[in-house]
């Protein structure tokens, strides 16, 4: 996002604080993730600099307009970057400042080329993973193993893991859903004797004096043990402690940028001939389930995919949808000869054949 123009830094005209306070208390509100208040607010001060640090309430449809324009032809951004700024604006607007936008004039989207996503194969995916250190090792063989996005594998709590029906409990997935997913066996040993040790270190220290972990939303006034408690602790916690909003000293999980970086090593170290990322491992579980017969309705489900088109973009990585067809460069010149061959015998054979010099009689006559 660093090829928007950041322009003055000054932003007395349009009240930063004031605003941000004010788009801020909305999202949090609406419980909308850290994240996207994050990459929203980057967009709604990108659209304030844009017009020389004026307030929006002073902007109209066509200052949008302009905007979005700029991106798409001066900037060169992407069709998906371009509809998050739209979003953000259209939510400040309407959700912020309550003047919902009317119909913006002359817009110039950017296209959106239909793009394949890349994929392991298996061998590569299980060289990828043996050689992370642990943590990230485990992390990785979840998102492959489960279909898990980084950050979802990252903020497994002890108690999102279903031993007893195999299964990943997925909490404020993307989109705020909640899901479940496959446990896979090859880690069931692993990862319950990570439970068990991580619940008997907490246990050994008392209560007052454990750090406790983050809780969503109110819970931790709600349920004041809960944070101190074993089920809540993070499967892959992280290293060190830091402060919450409101001051105090807890404990986040794994940083989802520690396990991206030790990926990448991997993949450097590799050196495979296509680019591959974190998310790599969640196509690759997608396309081996339809590989071995899955269903795509339960393929779409362990993903989280609301749509089902999202979910059949994979039958175009492994050639479902062509029905079985070859190439006819494919076709062995060998089975074509065998069929010649028996064709002449079985001919030769024929009374039609017979005086003619020709196999099978006179050619382009039927035997009659």
């Amino acid at each position: 996002m660093d090829d928007v123009e950041q322009g003055p830094q000054s932003l007395s005209t349009a009240r930063p604080g004031a605003l941000k306070e004010q788009f801020r208390t909305v999202l949090r509100r609406n419980h909308y993730s850290r994240r996207t208040e994050k990459t929203y607010w980057y967009w709604i001060i990108s659209f304030i600099r844009f017009h020389q640090n004026r307030h929006p309430l002073e902007l109209h449809e066509q200052d949008v307009a302009l905007f979005l324009s700029h991106l798409a032809c001066n900037r060169d951004i992407t069709a998906n970057t371009q509809k998050l700024a739209l979003n953000a604006v259209v939510f400040l607007y309407k959700r912020v400042l309550d003047r919902p936008l009317d119909k913006i004039p002359g817009i110039h989207f950017a296209t959106a080329p239909r793009r394949l996503p890349t994929v392991f194969s298996h061998e590569d995916a299980m060289a990828v993973i043996d050689l992370l250190p642990n943590p990230h090792r485990l992390v990785a063989s979840l998102m492959y193993g489960s279909g898990l996005r980084v950050t979802e594998a990252c903020r497994i709590r002890l108690k999102d893991l279903d031993f007893s029906n195999s299964l990943v409990v997925v909490r404020d997935g993307k989109g705020g859903k909640d899901r479940t997913t496959l446990l896979p066996p090859s880690l069931r040993e692993e990862l319950l004797a990570m439970v068990r040790e991580r619940g008997d270190q907490l246990r050994a220290i008392p209560r007052e004096k454990r750090v406790p972990v983050v809780l969503p939303y109110a819970l931790d006034r709600k349920y004041p043990q809960a944070a101190t408690s074993v089920q809540w602790q993070w499967l892959f916690p992280s290293t060190g402690t830091c402060h919450d909003d409101r001051g105090r000293i807890v404990q986040y999980h794994l940083h989802v940028t520690a396990v991206q970086r030790q990926v990448r090593k991997a993949l450097a170290a590799l050196d495979l001939n296509y680019r591959a990322s974190c998310h790599t491992f969640r196509h690759t579980f997608a396309t081996e389930l339809l590989k071995q017969g899955t269903d795509i309705r339960t393929v779409q489900e362990l993903l989280g995919h609301s749509d089902l088109n999202t979910t059949q973009i994979y039958t175009h990585l492994i050639g479902q949808r062509y029905a079985g067809t070859v190439s006819p460069l494919s076709k062995s010149a060998l089975p074509v000869r065998e069929e010649m061959a028996l064709w002449q015998v079985s001919t030769i054979r024929s009374p039609a054949s017979r005086g003619t010099g020709f196999p099978g009689g006179v050619p382009g006559l039927v035997a009659g």
